[in-house]
């Protein structure tokens, strides 16, 4: 075999590969880039509705866990955990109480009640995760649960309370 031919086979057999290798290592330090970039600052009512986001481990459906925590970088962002999935949220404070953590990149939402929390994909419009309760969501079901119960609208009134006879 000639030198020539010996170098065109290893040619055709590893330059596809080399060619593609250098590739991902690019795309990985621009994403890795992106991710630690400078944010907006947060305004005044983005850092009030960040006091109240639980930071920590929230134990979810099907044994997944969610974890959020203070994003080093950006003051009043935070970083979401969904196995190897990550994003950095902005947390938006509802006219309904509930805190959502919104993905900058508008791929994810975390709502946070008072009991549970629940991750949804917005692109796709589905949960990813659901019942994702933290130590304090937990702590807040255990007292309700010891509360009486509280008449509702749609109970039946008692004969005692009835005084239209």
């Amino acid at each position: 075999m000639s030198a020539g031919l010996v170098l065109g086979m290893f040619a055709a057999t590893w330059a596809p590969q080399l060619a593609h290798a250098s590739t991902p290592a690019k795309a990985a330090k621009t994403s890795l880039a992106n991710k630690f970039a400078k944010l907006p600052e947060a305004t005044i009512e983005q850092l009030q509705a960040a006091e109240r986001v639980l930071i920590g481990r929230y134990d979810c459906e099907f044994g997944k866990r969610v974890s959020v925590d203070r994003n080093d970088i950006n003051k009043g962002y935070f970083n979401l955990k969904l196995g190897k999935q990550s994003w950095v949220m902005m947390p938006v404070q509802s006219s309904t109480g509930a805190i959502r953590l919104e993905d900058v990149k508008g791929g994810a939402l975390l709502i946070q009640i008072l009991t549970k929390s629940m991750l949804m994909d917005v692109k796709a419009g589905r949960r990813m995760v659901d019942g994702c309760v933290h130590e304090v969501q937990r702590a807040a079901e255990v007292e309700l649960a010891k509360q009486p119960p509280r008449q509702s609208i749609f109970d039946t009134p008692s004969a005692s309370t009835d005084t239209s006879k």
